[in-house]
């Protein structure tokens, strides 16, 4: 009988927020290579590398009827073939075993970052705008693969119902990635004379739009998003940051100097998500899926201090 849901990447920040509220209604299962510090006693977890051949038997046994994908490594100081291996061959991998098994749903999470931040976007781009995130930002190559490849599932195995979310930047007392990194800093940088908007996304509105994916029929690509867009400095003056202004022609050879000594962990491309706008339009996920993200504008800016919507202080965005 086919009663269960695998969630690749389970054992991550996300991964395990997803894993706990899905846990409620599903009989739910995890591929990981890492250990799952705190995982329901009744979720069945499979500590194995997705590039693995032994990640077969987990879909040999029959049993799963959803598959999660989310098994994405993004670390910008390890190498590039080291990211292609496991991103793209590992995807690869698991969603032939999901066609030669028979699971009847896949959810692919990939970002918005694939249209990437640029001086020519629009106001909010769609999910047919064209993925352009690596042509500044080489570490998105593999995400845009993986993204193209799902997009090629699609049609080639319309009998699975796939689906392929791009969230806009995720944030949460439990995530770790760029823009939280940076929303952490008492001092950070910003571009002198850009003020871009931008769109957050609390980390479990994240995985309730994951859950409404599983919904029978839904299939496609759609963008997800948070409750609104604010200009860079407003999400700053909200967390008592104290920003840097610093010229943009000079910040990024300065930049690439402290990465290159190790002083920073924040990556130089990533700097034009500070100076370029890439908005995107999430109508298409309301109306398809039934998703609204649940925090508020406040909370989710203020998630990343470790807040949770329930004790949020909501006193000064207006």
């Amino acid at each position: 009988m086919r009663d269960t849901v695998l969630i690749t990447g389970i054992s991550g920040n996300l991964g395990r927020t997803l894993a706990r509220s899905l846990h409620r209604t599903e009989k739910v299962a995890g591929l990981d290579r890492r250990p799952f510090a705190g995982k329901p006693k009744d979720l069945e977890l499979h500590q194995l590398d997705i590039r693995k051949k032994k990640v077969e038997d987990v879909f040999r046994r029959g049993e799963i009827k959803a598959l999660l994908h989310m098994a994405i490594m993004h670390d910008p100081r390890l190498s590039q073939s080291e990211h292609h291996s496991f991103n793209v061959l590992g995807t690869k991998a698991v969603l032939e075993y999901a066609a030669k098994y028979g699971v009847e749903k896949v959810v692919v999470l990939s970002s918005t970052n694939v249209y990437g931040p640029r001086p020519d976007n629009d106001n909010f781009l769609t999910e047919d705008a064209p993925l352009l995130g690596s042509q500044n930002f080489p570490d998105i190559r593999d995400l845009i693969e993986v993204d193209m490849y799902a997009q090629q599932y699609i049609w080639k195995h319309p009998e699975v119902e796939t689906v392929i979310l791009r969230p806009v930047h995720i944030v949460g007392p439990h995530v770790r990635n760029a823009p939280s990194n940076y929303l952490r800093l008492k001092r950070p940088w910003v571009l002198a004379g850009f003020d871009p908007m931008v769109q957050l996304i609390h980390e479990e509105d994240v995985a309730r739009a994951m859950q409404l994916s599983l919904r029978p029929g839904a299939r496609g690509v759609y963008n997800v998003v948070g409750p609104g867009e604010v200009p860079l400095s407003t999400i700053l003056r909200e967390l008592g940051r104290q920003p840097i202004p610093v010229p943009h022609l000079l910040a990024r050879p300065l930049l690439d100097r402290l990465w290159t000594y190790r002083i920073t962990g924040f990556p130089p491309p990533e700097l034009d998500h500070l100076q370029f706008l890439c908005t995107v339009d999430g109508s298409k996920a309301e109306k398809d899926l039934g998703y609204r993200p649940s925090s508020t504008l406040r909370e989710t800016i203020r998630s990343v201090l470790g807040e949770t919507p329930a004790r949020a202080n909501l006193s000064v965005v207006t």
